[in-house]
């Protein structure tokens, strides 16, 4: 798997993501759109909760959100405060520290998985800000894929808590191609 993971190739790219965040049978989240990755993290990406739709812009310094369909001012927040649960701008590392962790490794085809447990502090040795949104679980059951050019094409966090319900959270790529520029919505 090191192998595959040190053969990609360094230049950024972008590829469609969907992203779906459930506790049990209920979506909490979803994410559609397309974004950079092998590089800051960037893009845009339509967001659908239970309460709202919005739609997101991320550039490097900021992350922009509005409700879909709106003409209104966008909502700006820093890109450090906008990382979730998995570190997406770094998820070679990521997979590297998998494989650190004791990781079992599973070729039953392509793309092969890599499963890991892991805890927030492991996860702050790669970025710090996803580390430190995880603080309140427990454990982290990762899963990653990666496909024979060493692209990582799917993660899947099974992320356990002492009291709370555990939160599945699924990122899925395809669709690769060349990177997209990415600037600030234009002020409505």
């Amino acid at each position: 798997m090191r192998d595959r993971l040190a053969a990609a190739g360094d230049a950024p790219y972008s590829a469609a993501l969907r992203a779906v965040t459930k506790s049990g049978p209920r979506r909490l989240q979803l994410m559609e759109g397309r974004v950079n990755l092998n590089a800051p993290f960037t893009g845009r990406t339509t967001e659908t909760t239970e309460q709202y739709t919005e739609d997101v812009v991320i550039t490097n310094q900021k992350v922009y959100r509005r409700a879909t369909g709106t003409h209104g001012p966008w909502q700006e927040f820093p890109a450090s405060a906008a990382k979730g649960g998995v570190p997406t701008d770094r998820l070679p590392q990521y997979v590297r520290l998998m494989l650190g962790h004791g990781a079992s490794v599973q070729q039953d085809g392509e793309p092969m998985r890599v499963s890991a447990r892991l805890t927030p502090k492991d996860i702050e040795s790669v970025d710090r800000a996803v580390g430190r949104n995880l603080r309140p679980a427990t454990a982290i059951d990762a899963d990653a894929w990666v496909d024979n050019e060493g692209r990582v094409v799917r993660v899947r966090q099974k992320i356990h808590f002492a009291s709370d319900p555990d939160i599945e959270a699924t990122i899925t790529f395809t669709d690769f191609k060349n990177a997209v520029p990415v600037d600030a919505p234009a002020a409505s």
